[in-house]
């Protein structure tokens, strides 16, 4: 069997999904996660590109073990060196440095020539060597560049001490059938490459992601680039448990393995869904809540026979059976975080403590807290004290046939409390605009979702909504059994991440494989 190593990049190509912005301790729990699942390289982030990103590069390369950690960096020495220098505190640190190499990207996004694009490749990953023992190459945009070309600039990343050679298919152009021939050809003309790691990083702009990348390992690629749920750039990346489960359960077909405890698959899904915001669609592949139900009667006979008549891999497969978790409001804190740490998530301290409050007042209203009731809260908690702005209280009147009025009592962390009134067109409007006014910060609601956590008359409400500051969009998230209550907790979520500088769709550079 060969080897395929995951590689991957959630918290880097996976954050810049628009409306995302994590905070620095939701990336390194994240990252935990991340190492239980198994994965083999964590590309932590982009160093150069804000403090912030700095700081969660260096925090998980210092505090996860098990994974190689990697950092994104441009051809740019000064790139290479930030990299270097929040990568270091890894066992197995890498660097991992690109350039555009398509016409298009050459001529019109970075206003070079060839000439200067091959020289700026060999040295910066001689530079990026000469730091770090291991070493990533991507030439950007590859599967629109011409072949010749694209084979000089992979031998001179070879010849300057390249370990692993990333074809990018940048903006998901690619057909499977056609990206096998580029590869085979590339590696032709490359005869070097057979001793390096070739890497495919496809996007899911067609959506052909996950098939283009699975078409690579067919042509000896032996390192797949994906995201949790297939978020990323546009349409997105291409989603690793979807990947995984296709290498794992036609393994036959592949003559591959893969490292990847796929048991944490749907642990994984459910954390990176919570915390970014971004709903995982029902009918998605392997991690989708359908993904195992069966409505036609045919099929339910089928599967009650046996399992296999109707489904090619198990709910146990990716870890959804097994996790049956319920406390109630005699449960102690140590039950709390036993029962967290199953789910995935590792909290102590304040976070722990201020979870531990929430769980307690939802118990007071719930016969039993469910596991799906215990993420939503874990990931309401983690980081999200980060922001200087704290919803204290909040009041509304609201009746049929006028006006809905709220006022509110918002803290903040140097400036002391501030108090506003505002009317809106319903409850949650007239929130969010005395949210402004006591913030003195406008925003633009663009998205708004509620979903019951779990089923009943008591359950969790999940808000998630999307806000415009001046041109770019912020998400934000907040849960409670008042609806109104979880709005104003995500809207003053949404203010803290803008004000925090997390920008998210509008981060600089944003020019990435």
């Amino acid at each position: 069997m060969r080897r395929v190593e995951i590689f991957d990049t959630t918290l880097r190509d996976g954050e810049q999904s628009p409306g995302i912005s994590l905070s620095v301790e939701e990336k390194v729990e994240i990252a935990h996660q991340l190492a239980r699942l198994k994965v083999d390289v964590i590309e932590a982030g982009f160093p150069i590109t804000s403090e912030g990103d700095f700081e969660s590069v260096s925090r998980i390369a210092s505090e996860v073990k098990g994974p190689r950690i990697a950092g994104l960096a441009r051809i740019h020495e000064a790139d290479i060196e930030r990299a270097w220098e929040a990568v270091q505190w890894s066992s197995r640190p890498r660097i991992h440095t690109f350039v555009g190499t398509s016409d298009l990207h050459i001529e019109h996004q970075m206003r070079s020539n060839k000439g200067e694009i091959l020289a700026g490749a060999d040295r910066a990953v001689r530079h990026a060597k000469s730091l770090c023992e291991n070493v990533e190459f991507s030439p950007m945009d590859a599967t629109r560049t011409e072949i010749g070309f694209l084979s000089e600039v992979v031998a001179a990343a070879v010849e300057a001490g390249a370990d692993v050679i990333n074809i990018a298919d940048t903006v998901g152009y690619t057909t499977p059938v056609e990206f096998s021939r580029f590869l085979t050809e590339l590696q032709e003309r490359v005869p070097e490459l057979k001793n390096r790691i070739l890497s495919v990083h496809c996007h899911d702009d067609l959506g052909l992601a996950v098939a283009n990348s699975l078409a690579g390992v067919g042509v000896g690629a032996r390192q797949i680039e994906v995201a949790v749920n297939g978020i990323g750039e546009r349409a997105g990346n291409a989603s690793l448990e979807e990947v995984v489960m296709a290498l794992a359960t036609r393994s036959d077909h592949y003559g591959t393995e893969v490292g990847v405890d796929t048991r944490q698959l749907a642990n994984t899904s459910r954390m990176v869904s919570n915390v970014t915001g971004y709903e995982v669609p029902p009918n998605k592949a392997v991690v989708g809540r359908n993904a195992f139900l069966h409505e036609s009667g045919i099929h339910q006979d089928g599967v009650l026979k046996d399992r296999r008549t109707f489904e090619i891999m198990t709910p146990k497969d990716i870890g959804l059976e097994g996790t049956n978790i319920f406390l109630g409001k005699h449960s102690g804190r140590h039950a709390l975080k036993d029962a967290l740490e199953e789910l995935g998530y590792t909290l102590e301290g304040e976070v722990l403590k201020r979870a531990f409050v929430r769980f307690k007042e939802i118990a007071d209203h719930k016969k039993t807290v469910t596991a799906a009731d215990l993420e939503a809260i874990a990931a309401d908690e983690v980081g999200s004290f980060e922001g200087k702005f704290v919803l204290d209280s909040f009041r509304v009147v609201a009746a049929t046939g006028r006006q809905s009025r709220a006022a509110v009592t918002i803290s903040h962390q140097d400036h002391g409390v501030f108090e506003a009134e505002a009317e809106g067109e319903g409850p949650v409007d007239a929130v969010f605009r005395a949210i402004d006014a006591a913030t003195n910060i406008k925003g633009r609601l663009t998205d708004f979702r509620i979903d019951a956590v779990t089923g009943g008359k008591d359950a969790l409400g999940e808000v998630r909504i999307t806000v415009d500051f001046e041109g770019a969009e912020y998400a934000g998230r907040g849960l409670s059994q008042d609806v109104v209550e979880g709005a104003a907790r995500a809207y003053v979520r949404a203010v803290n991440v803008y004000t925090a500088g997390r920008v998210g769709a509008t981060r600089t550079p944003q020019v990435t494989p």
